[in-house]
């Protein structure tokens, strides 16, 4: 059996070689982290959900997927803020683009300096709606194995 103008093993071989070019940049490494959103800010308790991310440091790219419930309305925006301690408030440090639903997945680069404050536990997930702007719920990025 032949394609046009080339055998069937050769467009396998082709294939293979171009999988094997790629295979370095799927296998870097990567580091897992994960939350749990809580409520935040005086906001009520119903909120439920999870981010699970992979941060490929060799990229500086955090690849995120998202997912909540229970919120008092729609996502206005979303942030990861930081460096912060548990307890307290950051600044927010990189915008997660919408749209806003559940699930939601994308990523974002991070400088030097965010990878540390990841890696040192001082960075979380924000969800902002209309009735509460300072945050509804939050999620804390903890490494995983």
């Amino acid at each position: 059996m032949t394609l046009p103008g080339k055998s069937v093993f050769g467009a396998l071989l082709a294939v293979g070689l171009l999988g094997a070019v790629a295979e370095p940049a799927c296998a870097q490494r990567s580091m897992m982290f994960s939350g749990t959103f809580a409520a935040e800010h005086n906001a009520p308790a119903g909120v439920q959900g999870r981010v699970v991310a992979l941060y490929y440091s060799g990229a500086h790219v955090l690849r995120y997927t998202v997912t909540w419930s229970g919120l008092s309305g729609p996502i206005t925006i979303a942030h990861l803020h930081g460096p912060a301690l548990p307890g307290k408030d950051g600044p927010p440090m990189a915008t997660v683009r919408g749209p806003y639903k559940s699930p939601l997945s994308g990523g974002v680069m991070l400088s030097a300096e965010q990878e540390q404050d990841l890696l040192a536990g001082r960075v979380y997930l924000n969800l902002h709606t209309k009735d509460y702007p300072n945050g509804e719920a939050r999620a804390w990025l903890v490494k995983g194995e």
